[in-house]
């Protein structure tokens, strides 16, 4: 993790990559408006890069958009 305040980022970057095709910052902030919660695509670049928190109802839906497991994004499993 290169910032200090999540815990997701690098999963974060790791499951938007895994993606066939790989989904963009731009990609996962659409998918996020359309359950009804606002984050930019900049602000997912700072979450990545561990540079924004990140809240629990945004780790759900950034897990649901990304169709994994919170405790996955959290480095639980």
């Amino acid at each position: 993790m290169k910032g200090e305040k999540n815990l997701i980022g690098d999963r974060l970057r790791l499951a938007r990559l895994m993606e066939n095709p790989k989904a963009t910052q731009s990609d996962i902030s659409a998918r996020l408006q359309v359950i009804g919660i606002s984050l930019s695509a900049s602000s997912v670049g700072k979450i990545e890069m561990g540079l924004r928190p990140v809240t629990d109802i945004q780790l759900v839906a950034l897990a649901k958009a990304l169709k994994v497991s919170t405790s996955w994004l959290l480095g639980e499993s």
